[in-house]
């Protein structure tokens, strides 16, 4: 395997990490023929979760951070379940959930984050439909839970 997708992963100053450890009865992962089902993906950044609520303690700047940390995250519990990042042929679905106040209107500029670094690591393959959801929590405190459905280029 080339490895093309982590070697650009690299490129842009990230690493990939072990996949995390689910907090409950679920897997962080689940393949399914051609399709890769990703379970939500908080932001934990230095065994910190990245916390806080967009229009209170967070705005849209803080969005960035919070966005790449996720994306590598569920990248990394993606490359665990399958084995090289190269094999997947379409990024299909991103489902954000963001916590917000109930007068924050920016859930999409806030999700802009993890879609615009997902289609800088893929590509033309990395477009994908979305929904980008206001929470009043989410487990943990956590900023935002993101999942997402893959399509692999070959079974497993």
């Amino acid at each position: 395997m080339n490895n093309e997708i982590e070697e650009k992963i690299k490129k842009l100053g990230f690493t990939l990490r072990e996949s995390s450890k689910p907090l409950g009865s679920y897997s962080p992962c689940i393949v399914s023929d051609t399709l890769v089902f990703i379970s939500g993906v908080i932001p934990v950044k230095d065994g910190k979760i990245l916390a806080g609520k967009f229009g209170k303690e967070l705005n849209i700047d803080d969005a960035k951070d919070i966005g790449k940390t996720v994306v590598i995250s569920m990248l990394s519990n993606l490359r665990s379940a399958i084995g090289t990042l190269d094999n997947v042929k379409k990024i299909l679905r991103i489902e954000g959930f963001i916590s917000s106040t109930e007068d924050f209107k920016e859930q999409p500029a806030v999700l802009n984050e993890v879609s615009n670094l997902i289609v800088e690591i893929f590509g033309e393959r990395g477009r994908h439909s979305r929904i980008a959801i206001g929470v009043s929590s989410l487990p943990s405190g956590a900023a935002i839970e993101v999942s997402a459905i893959m399509e692999l280029e070959k079974t497993l």
